[in-house]
Order: structure tokens, then sequence, then C-alpha cells
């Protein structure tokens, strides 16, 4: 997978929609996937809390280093059965498990880091995103992208019920499962229309998830 193109901001988004889910009472935290740590210092920050982070590119994670307490660099999977198990109360996933080859496996491990009101946080592009449904749907079309849905960098891809079933599958609890990033467009009532207005999850680019063990 070929991260060097990507745009510059994309290691250092504040992602202030993800922020709003994290539980008041939190000591421990680990972002994977954490770019040059700009989203977990805000925390850090804010409730004087301990982060961790990992990030697989090496010149986002030495800024990182700058910024968090500890943050390993390279793929996710190299180190998630190193982390220290029922430490975390909070893991964000911000835009990370598209990106794994595996990310049921990942998200197992991680169960096991989250210490005992510990929850996992993470945010999911949504395939049925209205954009998404024109280009398959209506252009029968599928072109992988330098940016969003059709990432070149994509794995995997979840709609709204599947990011569910992969939790529960799990053995996790869902605590919060929400679209953010609503579009503005007025396309996705068109849309719907067809489907007699049984398909509003593709307003939402994303999709926010808060699961615990």
């Amino acid at each position: 997978m070929d991260y060097n193109n990507k745009a510059n901001d994309y290691f250092n988004h504040e992602r202030p929609e993800m922020m709003a889910f994290l539980p008041k009472e939190c000591k421990t935290l680990l972002d994977v996937g954490c770019g040059e740590g700009t989203f977990a210092v805000q925390i850090k920050n804010k409730l004087g809390l301990e982060a961790w982070g990992i990030e697989l590119m090496e010149e986002p994670g030495r800024e990182a280093q700058k910024r968090l307490d500890k943050v390993f660099m390279g793929p996710c999977e190299d180190y998630l059965e190193d982390l220290p198990d029922n430490y975390f109360d909070v893991i964000y996933c911000n835009d990370v498990l598209e990106h794994l080859v595996d990310p049921y496996t990942a998200l197992s491990i991680l169960k096991e880091k989250l210490s005992e009101k510990g929850v996992v946080i993470s945010s999911i592009p949504n395939i049925r995103y209205h954009s998404a449904f024109k280009k398959i749907i209506l252009q029968k079309n599928w072109e992988y992208e330098e940016h969003g849905i059709f990432d070149k960098t994509h794995m995997r891809f979840f709609t709204k019920k599947s990011i569910v079933k992969m939790y529960t599958d799990l053995g996790y609890t869902i605590v919060s499962h929400v679209g953010i990033n609503r579009t503005r467009s007025l396309k996705p009532y068109l849309y719907n229309i067809p489907f007699f207005f049984t398909a509003m999850d593709m307003f939402y680019l994303q999709y926010a998830t808060v699961a615990r063990k």
C-alpha cells in the first residue's frame, strides 16, 4: 500500500467530530493510525492523560513521538499483541480498520487491551454513501482513487449494518453507532424514492462506533 503520495494534511487531522465520543473519565488512550499525533495530543493536553499511538509511516510517526507518551512505528498488526492487557480506557481507530487486511483479528486483539470499562471508538467509511451508490449502481463503475471511500489503500469496505455485525460477532457490545459527516446534497433524497426512504444511511460519509468488551 502506498501512502507516500497522500495530501499533506492526511496525517494531521484534528477530527473534532470524533472527540465528541470520548468518555469523560479517561486516563489511558491508544490512537491506532495516529499520524503526527494531532488528534491524540488534543486529548492528552485537555485531560492530562497518558496517550500512546501506532503509526504506519515513519515521518509522521516521528512527529507523533514528540507529542505522545509512546509511539510504535510500522504496521499496527506488528505491535497489537505486545500492548499491555486490560490497560487502555479508550482505543481510537479513526479511518483505520478499512486499511487492514484483517480488521477482525485486530479488533479481537484490541478487546483484550481494554480496561474493565474501556471502549474502542472507530470511524469507518460507508460504502453506501450517496456518491458511492451513484458510482456503483447508476454508473456501473468501481474505480479506485487517491482519497475518499474508493481510496486505493482501502482493503475492506463496510456498511452501517456490517460494522455492527463485525463488532457483535467479536463479542463487543455496541454503545453507540451513528452516522457522521452528513452530506448537504439533496441527491440522497432522490435516490431514496424507489426505496421508500429506507436507505437513509446513504447520507453519511462515515459511521462512528463506540463498543465495549
